[in-house]
Parts: structure tokens; sequence; C-alpha cells
């Protein structure tokens, strides 16, 4: 049997085969209001992916001419390899390709999270919880469409997903077990895309991409912030095995996320349509890409991997057990004392201002003095 870890009603499950415990009426009447406020948010932060007022997708980029991402991103640029072989017209098209197969990749997580929300709708039992997951659904629809919209104006059509990722939203969406669900997705899927886009906010020179990540974060912000009402109701209350269990499974989310990302296995059609073998590519990346320098870049606030061990860590999901897994990447006691907010928190509520100002008109300051008491 499936064991799900419930330490608050609000996240009881049932199997999602079994619809009849979704109609027993008692259940009705047994609605927590926990994300009764995230929910009365939804309005606030609603756009139209497909209404120019919100985003324009026919708003020009010339990506013969421009990059649409700085070529700092990319790491194999870093390497004598990749660096000597494409220059002028070649290095600005790679560029482009790996932004395209960065963009493609967003796309297939958004894809993956709204089959995942619609997942949970099947099996929390809590009326408000299932309220609360049918609007990530919703959300995360928008999104899709979204991405598609960008991908289709920049280059026609998305790449693949590679293995990795198709294995693990794969295996996030069909898990039985609500709480991998929720730390695989809500928490650092959904924490990954918060530092992507607010990345890509910051840097892009492409400003249609740049409106569409904002966009995307004021949906965002709310879903990563009901995985950690979870981990706040969950993670005190676990026995030891309990907390084992969820601290290996965060382990091994972690370290696939950040497989996909850098190993050019995952992208070895960009590659080879440059001449490149992705195999020499990995052996390039050996040599420049060290620990040390690994070190070195997550020692940036807004690395997104450093914001993803950050999330785990004030979660309390991280214990001495996978402590000096982390350590490989990051200074843990220097993490432990850093403040502030979730990365992009920031952006997503400027971008809220701003759809307050179509959604609302006049009553956007009314409705925004409301929603702060």
């Amino acid at each position: 049997m499936t064991r799900q870890i419930t330490k608050d009603h609000i996240y009881d499950a049932v199997p999602a085969d079994a619809f009849h415990l979704m109609i027993e009426p008692e259940r009705y009447g047994q609605r927590s209001d926990a994300f009764d406020a995230i929910i009365a948010a939804t309005h606030s932060h609603f756009w139209d992916p497909l209404d120019s007022r919100y985003i324009d997708f026919t708003t020009p980029f010339d990506t013969d001419k421009h990059m649409i991402i700085p070529e700092f991103l990319v790491p194999s640029l870093k390497t004598d390899l990749v660096n000597d072989r494409l220059q002028g017209p070649d290095r600005i098209r790679f560029v482009n390709q790996v932004a395209r197969w960065i963009m493609s990749t967003i796309l297939h997580g958004e894809q993956g999270a709204l089959s995942l929300s619609a997942s949970l709708c099947h099996v929390l039992r809590d009326p408000g919880a299932q309220e609360y997951a049918a609007n990530q659904t919703r959300e995360e629809a928008r999104h899709v469409t979204a991405f598609t919209q960008y991908i289709q104006a920049r280059w026609g059509a998305p790449l693949p997903a590679g293995p990795t990722l198709t294995n693990l939203l794969s295996e996030i969406v069909h898990a039985p077990e609500v709480y991998k669900k929720i730390i695989g997705m809500q928490m650092l899927v959904e924490g990954l895309a918060m530092g992507a886009f607010a990345t890509l906010f910051n840097l892009s020179a492409d400003p249609l991409l740049v409106r569409l990540t904002q966009l995307a974060m004021t949906d965002e912000a709310f879903h990563h912030r009901f995985g950690k009402i979870w981990a706040d109701r969950t993670i005190p209350h676990l026995d030891n095995q309990e907390h084992d269990m969820i601290e290996d499974w965060a382990v091994e989310c972690f370290q696939t996320l950040l497989f996909n990302l850098i190993n050019p296995e995952q992208m070895k059609s960009v590659y080879a349509e440059f001449g490149l073998d992705w195999q020499e590519v990995t052996d390039a990346l050996v040599d420049v890409f060290t620990d040390n320098e690994r070190r070195r870049e997550m020692q940036e606030s807004t690395n997104i991997f450093r914001v993803l061990i950050k999330t785990l860590l004030r979660s309390g999901i991280i214990t001495d057990r996978t402590r000096s897994f982390y350590a490989a990447y990051v200074d843990m006691d220097e993490l432990t004392k850093e403040e502030g907010d979730m990365v992009g928190y920031s952006i997503a509520d400027e971008g809220i201002e701003f759809l307050k100002t179509i959604n609302f008109g006049a009553n956007a300051s009314y409705l925004a003095n409301t929603a702060a008491e």
C-alpha cells in the first residue's frame, strides 16, 4: 500500500481510483481555511496569454542579430572547444538555440505542473486544498499556452524533453504519495522555475520574454507558497523514518534537476546542429567546470540551485544526514545565516500591481490595500 505521510488533516489523501470517498456527505463540510488567502488572491494575478493587453506575442526581436540570453549563461562557451568553434552569426544562433532548449524545458516543466496539479484534485480530500489545486491547474494551463506562444513566435516549435526531465516529471506526476508531489513539484521544480524566471527577467534582451517571465512569476510565487505551507505543517511532526524518506526524496529530485541543466547529453541535438559532439563537450566541461567553479557560481545569491538548497534548509528538510551532499555545492553555515525572501517575489509583486491596473482599473488601489490587510 501507498504510504502517505500526513501530519495535518488538510493534506489527507484518498486513492486516485476511490472517487466514492470524494462524495461522502460529511466531507463537504470539512473544509479548512489554510488556503483561502491564496485562493482569494487568484483574481489579483489573473492574466490571459491570448489577450494582447497582458502580453503581445507579435513583439519583434531579431534572433539573427541579437542573443535572447547573454552568452555567459551558456556554460559550454567557457570551453575552448565550443568558444573557438562558434563565432559571428553562428555564435548568436547557437546561444539562441540554447535559449530555445531552456524555454522548451520550461514548457515541459509547466506541462508537468499542470498534470500534477490535476492529479492532486483527484486525491486531496480537503475541499479547500482541492480548490487550491484546481486553481493552480488553471494557472499552469495558461503557462503552457503562453510558453507555447513564445516558442512559436521565436522558433516555430519546441525541442523534445530530455530523458532525465521526462523521467523525473513522470515519476512526480504518477507518484501516489502526496509528499513526493509537493516536494518534487511545489518546492523544487516551482522553486527552480522562480529562480530561472528571475534570471531571465533580469538578463534577457528580449522584452517579450521579460514580460512573459514576470507574468508567470505572479502565479508561481503562490504555487511555491503552497509547498511552504505543507512544510510548515508537516516537517516538525515527522518521526525519524518519515523524515529520512522525505530527505532522501529531496536529494534525489535536487540531483536530477542539477544533472538535467548541466549535462550536455540532455541537449545533444543542439550540439549536433553545430557539428559538436556532446560527449566531447562533456569532456571539455569537466576541465573548466570544476567543483571550485561550481561552488563559486553558487555563491551568487540568485543562483537557482543555491535558492533550492536554501528552500530545503529553511523548511527543515536538510539534516546532518544529507548536509554534506549539499555542502559540496554551497557553504551551508553561510546559507543558514542568510536572510531574505524567495528569489523573484519582488518581481512577482511588481507584476501583480501591473495586472491590477488591467483587471480592476480605478479599483486597483483599493484592492491592493484590502489584500495587504
